[in-house]
């Protein structure tokens, strides 16, 4: 799913080339991606585009007589760029929006379509869509602490939750507690202001971060390669693979149709979290510590029977 840095830099590309410019044309192909029926999306055809805004991770797209177009791009869903005669790619093509400077192309390859459309009129029903999570970059670490420990979530949660904090998901919030060397499964509750501090500090330096290298590697082309999973990245989508930091092998912990992935020697003081997966199938087989993992592994090589990574 695009976040933050993702949907920043989308924002900025499609302000470049849609700012003062007419919509000539709209089309609808997707059957599951408009929400709304009253305007009709054909009600923004001849107007301006005035601005390109953000709520978490939707894009607005702002028209004359304060009618709007709020994108969420979901899990799939993904922009193109091209020429005014650009055309629908066949089965993963969504939307198509034909502009005086060039046409913008909505897609989405997944089975399910999940990326939804939004006509709205007025600001008040264009308000109606933010979820109140706060925007990260400029948080002050007061607010930024107490928004944290306003429920009682595990980290992982509350930063993903975009009724607490504004564009993070699933990637980022990996690489933001790896940072702060912090478990995903540590509870908000339990934070000393030390570690809040630390947890502050690496949430806006990895956003930051990343989207100042998102910029550059783009450069003036359209954003084309936007993933979830990026080279680079230190913890997120490397189960197996060696932590930057310390060497260890990456961990992770699946649930529902997500997975958590960290490094035991950085954040959770070589514990392996129990993966609901495996752990309940292996039940005492299952290793409690990073030494008793590596252990297993060196025995099964020795006995010439795989490992459970491999």
């Amino acid at each position: 799913m695009p976040e933050l840095p993702d949907v920043l830099l989308y924002r900025e590309h499609l302000e470049r080339r849609l700012l003062g410019e007419s919509l000539v044309r709209a089309s609808v192909r997707g059957l599951n991606l408009l929400r709304t029926f009253e305007p009709p999306v054909a009600a923004l055809e001849g107007r301006r585009v005035l601005g390109v805004e953000r709520i978490g991770k939707r894009l607005i797209l702002v028209f004359e007589g304060e009618l709007f177009l709020a994108f969420h791009l979901m899990i799939a869903g993904r922009f193109r760029w091209g020429e005014r005669t650009a055309q629908l790619p066949g089965k993963i093509g969504l939307a198509r929006f034909e502009f005086t400077s060039g046409t913008l192309l909505l897609t989405e390859a997944s089975r399910r379509q999940r990326a939804s459309l939004h006509v709205l009129s007025g600001r008040g029903a264009l308000e109606s869509l933010d979820r109140g999570g706060l925007e990260v970059l400029d948080l002050p670490l007061a607010r930024f602490a107490e928004a944290l420990r306003s429920e009682e979530h595990t980290l992982k949660r509350a930063l993903t939750d975009p009724r607490i904090l504004s564009g993070i998901g699933n990637a980022y919030s990996d690489e933001i507690l790896h940072r702060a060397r912090l478990s995903p499964l540590r509870r908000t509750s339990q934070l000393d202001d030390d570690e809040m501090t630390r947890l502050h500090e690496a949430t806006q330096a990895t956003l930051r971060d990343w989207t100042e290298r998102l910029r550059a590697e783009t450069g003036e082309r359209f954003p084309e390669k936007v993933t979830a999973f990026r080279e680079g990245m230190a913890v997120h989508g490397r189960y197996g693979q060696p932590c930057p930091v310390c060497g260890s092998p990456v961990q992770r912990i699946v649930y529902a149709e997500n997975e958590a992935n960290y490094c035991a020697r950085c954040q959770t003081g070589g514990k392996l979290l129990a993966d609901r997966a495996l752990s309940r199938l292996l039940r005492g087989d299952w290793p409690k510590t990073l030494e008793e993992l590596e252990g297993d592994v060196s025995q099964r090589r020795v006995l010439g029977t795989p490992s459970r990574k491999e």
